[in-house]
């Protein structure tokens, strides 16, 4: 064989060698490719659909917003509750039955004791002077009416009392006169004139406060006192003391403040809404806590006119007997103010409606002891009852005790009720295939492949 000949030989082994790879290995490999990205599509497809449905099942699902979000909405319908006689004394519940009663509303607020105004009396001399002696060394001192507080000396005092012993003895000269002349005219006219200027100096010592008694004895004995004693015109107690003993005192000082406490006010605050049914005359009940609660009754003087525009509240005032002085300026006080009586309403006890800041509730017993949970709309309230407006019937019996317990037992019921008839109770994602779910399909690569 020529060269030649043996270069078309190897180039025609080569030539028929080449195609051979391509028939074998090129379709091996597209196949594989194929089948990589189809069950990889397949993959992606059950991982994000599935959760998604199951998701958008248990959001379309009540029952399971209920138990999953929504167990202590106030808007999820509370369960009837079966409770046993035996059941109903341990845990305390007690029943009631809706009556239809006069409506009373009640008005609270907090109250502060205080001083009636009309009943404080401040001692103040209208004289220039100096204490001799002081009476009432103290504040708080209980002093009775008439009881001396202090002896002022006055010079306008002394020269008062000289002024009222020379008219005390003009007059009686001017009436020795007359009786000498025989009653002529003109002794008349001196009798007329001493007895004017004797009137004006008593009164210029009353004036002064100088009480009667000082000036008749005075007058009986015709000596100047030094000193004047100044008295309480009131039975109270002292509330205010401002003066020493040696100290110089003007006219006009306020020495003394003096509080009758025999009756004393309680002072609160009303808001806007309740001023309708708050008038003067009312009667109150006070309770006062330093007093280990004790109800006192006491009645309305005064309603402010004008509303505070921070609060939106109106002062009321209460007067309040105090004989026995119990009751001391300062403490604090409940006032209970029984509003206006409105008409006839259906009422039930307070403890009986449940207020769970949406809505009120009861729970109404029917014939067959079952306790079903009823919306209610409240009106007026006073200490023990509320109105019922719509919602419940005379007659009806309610749950008048416990009714908080009720309600947690009928929301437990309706969560595990609304739990066990849902569709599709497992947790979204958590599903686990069922076996008839596994189906078997012809593989890309001519074997049988399971449905994933």
């Amino acid at each position: 064989m020529t060269p030649d000949t043996e270069e078309r030989s190897a180039t025609t082994e080569h030539v028929t060698d080449k195609p051979s790879f391509p028939t074998v290995k090129r379709p091996f490999h597209r196949i594989l490719f194929t089948f990589v990205v189809l069950a990889s599509s397949i993959v992606a497809a059950w991982w994000f659909t599935r959760p998604m449905s199951a998701t958008a099942s248990t959001a379309a699902d009540p029952a399971t917003e209920h138990v999953h979000g929504a167990a202590a909405s106030t808007a999820t319908p509370a369960t009837s509750v079966m409770l046993s006689a035996d059941a109903a004394r341990r845990i305390g519940v007690t029943y009631a039955v809706a009556t239809r009663a006069p409506v009373v509303r009640e008005i609270r607020t907090v109250g502060l004791v205080t001083y009636d105004e009309a009943r404080v009396k401040t001692i103040a001399p209208k004289v220039d002077g100096y204490v001799e002696e002081l009476y009432v060394a103290t504040t708080g001192e209980l002093v009775s009416e008439g009881a001396p507080l202090l002896r002022i000396y006055s010079p306008m005092l002394v020269t008062a009392q000289e002024e009222l012993l020379l008219a005390t003895k003009l007059v009686k000269d001017v009436a020795d006169a007359g009786r000498n002349r025989n009653n002529d005219s003109g002794s008349h006219d001196a009798v007329r004139d001493a007895d004017v200027l004797l009137n004006s100096a008593r009164r210029r010592l009353r004036y002064w406060d100088v009480p009667d008694a000082d000036i008749a004895r005075v007058e009986a004995s015709g000596e100047v006192t030094k000193t004047i004693t100044l008295r309480s015109p009131i039975r109270g107690v002292v509330v205010q003391r401002n003066v020493l003993s040696g100290q110089r005192t003007m006219a006009g000082d306020a020495l003394f403040q003096l509080a009758d406490l025999s009756e004393v006010w309680i002072e609160g605050e009303v808001f806007e809404r309740d001023l309708s049914a708050v008038r003067r005359g009312l009667n109150v009940t006070i309770e006062i806590d330093a007093l280990n609660g004790q109800k006192r009754e006491g009645r309305i003087v005064f309603v402010s006119p004008v509303l505070s525009s921070d609060t939106r509240t109106a002062k009321v005032r209460v007067a309040l007997s105090n004989g026995a002085l119990t009751i001391k300026p300062g403490m604090f006080a409940t006032m209970r103010i029984q509003g206006a009586t409105g008409s006839e309403g259906i009422t039930v006890p307070r403890s009986a409606v449940l207020m769970t800041g949406e809505r009120a509730l009861v729970f109404v017993r029917d014939s067959d002891g079952m306790l079903n949970a009823r919306n209610v709309d409240v009106g007026a309230t006073d200490g023990d009852r509320v109105e019922i407006r719509s919602g419940l019937a005379v007659g009806e019996t309610v749950v008048a005790s416990s009714t908080f317990l009720i309600d947690a037992e009928s929301n437990l019921s309706s969560a595990v009720s609304a739990m066990i008839n849902m569709p599709g109770r497992e947790m979204p994602g958590m599903e686990m295939p069922s076996p008839a779910s596994k189906t078997t399909r012809p593989s890309v690569t001519g074997k049988p492949e399971r449905k994933p």
